[in-house]
């Protein structure tokens, strides 16, 4: 045995100079004493080798037992912890509209703002905002409405993370290539601020889900890229009394505006009655799209929810801002409501 525990030393030592981790040394001198048990229960009684490792099996049988108690000592007390860890974690997380010290420090720049406060600030973690969409203006969208503390936040995608999407969409990683963006875009919300609560929904938008899922928010964000889901996020919107914040962008060029017809503005599709003609609104991957502008519009949607939940500022209602990022210029236009629109007028 002396011999077996000599290999089993110098393998760890090994190990430790080539800089592998202890879980792969441990393994190696795992298989090592596995191996030496099978030759003394393969070999004959007589045979050199079997003699060479002590002839019986029963003291490396008691070194692998005593081993595995050691193992599962240390599984129980390393779920012990983590018990204690999270219990402690969740008596620390205040409950719905209070601060614990470490909130009130995140959002000391909001606070002191005279247009949101203290009461502003308990409106954002009190409220319920939804996006459709975790793509470019979907991802900082998101990337700003758990950095400024929304309680609760809904985002629905059916999409899953590729390559072409990393050039614009920040709130996703290489690494989660292939996983679903709403997954994806939870993970780094919650990974900035663990205050919030993350609703993902890996889905599609569809007219079986869009009135219920919607009736359980104060706000609806519009990032979609399609006019299909566009025309039912503002009929559903309408239908519920919800505001609705909706973006678009193409090339150089966005434009943002909150449409909430219950306080008398335009719906979207009074604006929009129909969606283009094919190929008059070609999608980014066929127009292309700077990288930096879909930051610039999403963040701007948030910026707007964050007015509306606080009641802060003017909001973007019967108004329309355009954003031209090729030459830096901002203009703005006013929306009225369309006499004949089949979904609010």
């Amino acid at each position: 045995m002396f011999l077996v525990l000599t290999v089993a030393a110098g393998i760890y030592a090994l190990g430790a100079l080539m800089g592998a981790p202890k879980a792969q040394r441990w393994v190696l001198i795992g298989v090592l004493i596995v191996a030496v048990i099978g030759v003394l229960f393969v070999f004959p009684e007589e045979h050199a080798l079997r003699a060479a490792f002590g002839g019986t099996p029963a003291p490396y049988l008691l070194l692998l037992g005593f081993a595995g108690l050691v193992a599962l000592y240390r599984f129980a007390l390393s779920a012990l912890r983590s018990k204690a860890v999270g219990e402690e974690a969740a008596r620390e997380v205040p409950k719905t509209g209070s601060f614990g010290p470490e909130e009130l420090e995140r959002y000391a720049r909001h606070i002191v703002l005279r247009e949101i406060g203290g009461p502003g600030q308990k409106k954002l973690k009190n409220a319920k905002v939804l996006v459709i969409g975790a793509g470019g203006l979907g991802a900082p969208a998101l990337q700003y409405l758990a950095a400024a503390g929304v309680g609760m936040i809904g985002v629905i995608d059916d999409d899953v993370v590729e390559n072409a999407n990393l050039q614009r969409q920040v709130i996703h990683r290489d690494q989660d290539i292939g996983t679903p963006k709403v997954f994806s875009a939870q993970n780094a919300m919650l990974a900035q601020n663990p205050y919030v609560m993350v609703r993902p929904y890996h889905r599609r938008l569809g007219e079986d889900i869009a009135r219920e899922l919607f009736s359980e928010y104060d706000l609806i964000l519009d990032g979609t890229d399609n006019f299909e889901t566009r025309y039912l996020a503002n009929r559903t919107a309408a239908a519920l009394g919800k505001p609705l914040i909706s973006g678009a962008l193409s090339q150089w060029e966005g434009q943002l505006s909150v449409f909430d017809p219950d306080n008398g503005t335009p719906c979207y599709q009074c604006i929009f009655p129909e969606a283009p003609a094919d190929g008059l609104a070609p999608p980014c991957s066929e127009a292309g799209v700077v990288g930096p502008l879909p930051g610039v519009i999403g963040a701007m949607m948030a910026q707007e929810a964050i007015k509306l939940i606080t009641g802060a500022g003017s909001v973007l209602r019967s108004e329309m801002l355009i954003y031209d990022g090729l030459y830096g210029e901002t203009r703005k236009m006013t929306l009225k409501p369309r006499e004949n629109c089949p979904v609010c007028g």
